[in-house]
Protein backbone atom coordinates (compact mmCIF):
# COMPACT_ATOMS: atom_id res chain seq x y z
CA UNK A 1 0.00 0.00 0.00
CA UNK A 2 1.37 3.08 -0.98
CA UNK A 3 -0.09 6.51 1.01
CA UNK A 4 0.62 9.57 -0.49
CA UNK A 5 -0.80 13.42 -0.40
CA UNK A 6 -2.01 15.56 -3.42
CA UNK A 7 -3.31 18.89 -4.59
CA UNK A 8 -6.05 19.56 -7.06
CA UNK A 9 -4.59 21.20 -9.48
CA UNK A 10 -6.99 22.44 -12.60
CA UNK A 11 -9.36 19.98 -11.43
CA UNK A 12 -7.35 17.19 -11.28
CA UNK A 13 -4.73 15.30 -8.01
CA UNK A 14 -1.99 15.45 -8.81
CA UNK A 15 0.58 13.05 -6.33
CA UNK A 16 4.09 14.47 -7.12
CA UNK A 17 7.16 11.74 -6.21
CA UNK A 18 5.03 9.20 -6.64
CA UNK A 19 4.74 7.22 -10.12
CA UNK A 20 1.12 5.57 -10.51
CA UNK A 21 0.81 3.80 -13.66
CA UNK A 22 -2.04 5.15 -16.22
CA UNK A 23 -5.81 3.95 -14.87
CA UNK A 24 -4.40 2.97 -11.34
CA UNK A 25 -7.75 2.78 -9.56
CA UNK A 26 -6.92 5.32 -5.97
CA UNK A 27 -8.95 6.54 -2.96
CA UNK A 28 -8.97 10.21 -2.27
CA UNK A 29 -9.75 11.37 1.54
CA UNK A 30 -10.38 14.61 1.39
CA UNK A 31 -10.79 16.75 4.63
CA UNK A 32 -11.22 19.96 5.32
CA UNK A 33 -7.79 22.08 5.50
CA UNK A 34 -8.30 22.64 9.60
CA UNK A 35 -8.91 19.32 9.97
CA UNK A 36 -6.36 16.61 10.74
CA UNK A 37 -6.50 13.20 10.69
CA UNK A 38 -4.68 11.15 13.39
CA UNK A 39 -4.63 7.92 14.10
CA UNK A 40 -3.15 5.20 16.81
CA UNK A 41 -0.72 2.60 15.79
CA UNK A 42 -3.90 0.04 16.30
CA UNK A 43 -6.23 2.18 13.67
CA UNK A 44 -3.20 2.00 11.19
CA UNK A 45 -2.51 -1.73 11.33
CA UNK A 46 -6.31 -1.72 10.69
CA UNK A 47 -6.13 0.62 7.84
CA UNK A 48 -3.55 -1.68 6.12
CA UNK A 49 -5.06 -4.50 7.12
CA UNK A 50 -8.11 -3.87 5.30
CA UNK A 51 -6.18 -2.40 2.26
CA UNK A 52 -4.21 -5.76 2.00
CA UNK A 53 -7.88 -7.48 2.11
CA UNK A 54 -8.95 -5.29 -0.44
CA UNK A 55 -5.78 -5.86 -2.64
CA UNK A 56 -6.63 -9.83 -2.12
CA UNK A 57 -9.90 -9.35 -3.69
CA UNK A 58 -11.81 -9.83 0.00
CA UNK A 59 -14.48 -7.23 -0.72
CA UNK A 60 -18.34 -7.06 -0.41
CA UNK A 61 -20.36 -5.00 -2.28
CA UNK A 62 -21.54 -1.55 -1.19
CA UNK A 63 -25.21 -2.92 -1.19
CA UNK A 64 -24.00 -6.20 1.08
CA UNK A 65 -22.07 -3.48 3.53
CA UNK A 66 -24.79 -1.50 3.68
CA UNK A 67 -27.07 -4.24 4.65
CA UNK A 68 -24.66 -5.25 7.23
CA UNK A 69 -25.17 -1.69 8.88
CA UNK A 70 -28.91 -2.20 9.13
CA UNK A 71 -28.49 -5.88 10.75
CA UNK A 72 -28.94 -5.79 14.70
CA UNK A 73 -25.53 -7.19 16.12
CA UNK A 74 -25.47 -10.80 17.24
Amino acid sequence: MLIATGTVIDGKVVVEGVNLREGATVTVLVRHADELIDLTGEEEAELLAASDQARRGETISGDEFLASLRQPPE
